[in-house]
This record gives structure tokens, C-alpha cells and sequence, in this order.
């Protein structure tokens, strides 16, 4: 058992803590939520290995982790100063700057749809898996989704940050 998992946590702990990270926008967070779910399931490892899919197993918990109201007030937000004026969108300082709006975006937005944004367009998630995921039905899934990127527009639109496409 140990082996399988020690391979598991070198194989993909680098994966997973890319997921949390995209999922919480912090780092030390990310460390934490990877670290609390591995040491929780170490114990049953036996068992979720004998599902279908160990990974996803292990996702869902880290989602559900970050979900949860214990992570509500230990997790903290840093607050950033404004955004300078955009760069021409060839320059590297471009990419950069939108990278950082878009973290801007999301940390303003309720973690349920901040969880379904990153399942779908990070994890590239169809809608019945994250329903699956989050434990919630698919239309839910699609109105947190609709909810999430219309707040993001909206806030966009205010502060005339504009983004292409």
C-alpha cells in the first residue's frame, strides 16, 4: 500500500498542486489542501485504488476541501492594488498582466463558482462530471457557471479593463 501511494504522490503531486492552486490562488493554500486530502487518504488508499479512477477520487476531495467551511476562515486573500494600463498584447507583459486580472476575477468570485470555472475550463470538465464532482445537479453546474463569468463581465465592464474575446 505504501509503495502505490508513494508512487501516486511522486507520479502526480505535481499535477495536483497545479489543481489546488488554479483552484484557491494561493500557493501556500494549495500545499496545505494537497497535504490535509494525501494525509487523510493515505489511511484508505487500499480502497480508492480499487476504484475506477484514484485521481479523480483524490480531486473531488480537494475541491470538497476547499469547499469547506473549516478552510472559510483560515483561508486568506491578499488584497492587490490596481492594475496598471494593459501592454501591447504581443509583449510578454501583456500575458502577464491578463494572467493577473484573471486571478483579480476569480478571487472576487463565491468559491462554488470558482470551483465549476476552474473544473470546466481548467480541468476541461464536462458538465455531469463536475456536477458529479461538487455533488450538485448539472443545471446548477451550467446557472454557477452563467453567474460566475456574467459577475466577471459586469466587473470588467466597470473598470474598463477590456479583454478580447
Amino acid at each position: 500500500m505504501t509503495t502505490d501511494f508513494d508512487e501516486f504522490v511522486q507520479g502526480r503531486g505535481r499535477a495536483l498542486l497545479r489543481f489546488a492552486y488554479v483552484l484557491s490562488g494561493d500557493a501556500h493554500l494549495a500545499e496545505d489542501l494537497v497535504q490535509e486530502v494525501l494525509a487523510r487518504l493515505h489511511r484508505r488508499w487500499d480502497r480508492i485504488t480499487a476504484m475506477d479512477n484514484a485521481e479523480a477520487y483524490v480531486r473531488t476531495s480537494i475541491v470538497r476541501q476547499f469547499l469547506s467551511w473549516r478552510r472559510r476562515r483560515a483561508y486568506r486573500e491578499a488584497v492587490l492594488a490596481d492594475v496598471p494600463e494593459p501592454a501591447p498584447s504581443d509583449a510578454p507583459e501583456h500575458r502577464l498582466l491578463a494572467r493577473d486580472q484573471m486571478w483579480q476575477l476569480l478571487r472576487g468570485l463565491p468559491r462554488a463558482q470558482r470551483a465549476v470555472l476552474v473544473l470546466r475550463f481548467y480541468c476541461d470538465l464536462p458538465d455531469e462530471e463536475i456536477a458529479a464532482l461538487l455533488g450538485v445537479g448539472k443545471s446548477t453546474v451550467r446557472s454557477q457557471a452563467t453567474r460566475a463569468l456574467a459577475q466577471m463581465r459586469t466587473i470588467l465592464s466597470q473598470t474598463g479593463a477590456g479583454v478580447d474575446g
